[in-house]
């Protein structure tokens, strides 16, 4: 892999741990990743006109990814409400691979290699030790709320395994992958804002006028990071930028230290470090 393919998977791992921030660091999670989801279909809709259209084969599995995505907003939001983006970050993303890797021996009846079970070990530890970590330092009250917030990032990592199987169908069977993630931003947008503007238009309406810079960088950094990967992928080998992509964990750690005045201790950020690990041993596995 070339430097400058390594600089642009990095660069897209950073986008994608900056617009998680985006949403962490806001006053209301929820309406924070609606914001960005919306940024992201209104950033989609000029390319659209110059993009082939996915073929018609894909769109089940788009109308079941973006069903699968509004769950995913709603986990991501539950998860950063209730702990540290140091925290409930490196679960979602470090297990998701983890879970794939694993559903894929019923499923789809392959087997782990040596290299596998090794990685399922570092991120099992490493999910082990960050829970063990965040309750010994935590009070009694903190700790019930940490504990919710592990919950709902493990509830997160199944989300994603599941829209990373339903997309990689989807993607391959679109024949156009840029367009096929373009309808899917659209398409999770749309019904999000039909839930809020039901729900609660007023706050909605409020809180984007306040944070307006989120929908827009958040939504150019979702599209940046994928587009980025997307590219590398067509130059430099499929695992080897999947793994160099799970830097984001730690890009995410570095942000939440130092932009969102987070506490990472010594134990933590060792659990943070088996995770990344892992994820990056799972995928060039």
């Amino acid at each position: 892999m070339s430097p400058t393919v390594v600089a642009v998977v990095l660069c897209g791992a950073l986008l994608h741990a900056s617009w998680n921030a985006l949403v962490k660091g806001g006053r209301d999670p929820f309406f924070g990743s609606v914001l960005v989801a919306s940024g992201a279909a209104l950033l989609s809709l000029p390319f659209l006109p110059f993009l082939a259209a996915p073929a018609e084969a894909s769109w089940p599995y788009m109308a079941a990814s973006t069903v699968i995505h509004y769950f995913y907003y709603g986990l991501l939001a539950a998860a950063y409400r209730h702990g540290d983006m140091s925290h409930a970050y490196p679960l979602m993303r470090g297990s998701a691979p983890l879970l794939v890797a694993l559903s894929s021996v019923p499923l789809l009846g392959e087997h782990l290699t040596p290299t596998q079970y090794a990685a399922v070990a570092c991120i099992s530890g490493g999910i082990f030790g960050l829970w063990f970590a965040t309750r010994a330092t935590a009070t009694q009250a903190t700790a019930s709320s940490r504990s919710r917030a592990t919950l709902y990032a493990l509830l997160n990592a199944l989300v994603i395994a599941a829209y990373t199987l339903v997309d990689g169908l989807g993607a391959r069977a679109s024949d156009a992958p840029a367009a096929y993630v373009m309808w899917l931003h659209i398409l999770s947008a749309v019904g999000l804002l039909a839930w809020c503007t039901i729900r609660c238009p007023r706050q909605l309406h409020g809180y984007a006028i306040q944070h307006w810079r989120t929908a827009i960088l958040g939504g150019a950094g979702t599209l940046g990071s994928y587009g980025l990967a997307l590219w590398a992928m067509t130059v430099a080998p499929l695992a080897a930028v999947a793994a160099l992509r799970e830097t984001s964990i730690l890009f995410a750690a570095l942000i939440a230290r130092f932009f969102l005045s987070e506490r990472i201790g010594r134990k933590r950020a060792l659990a943070i470090a088996a995770i990344a690990a892992g994820a990056v041993l799972m995928r060039l596995a």
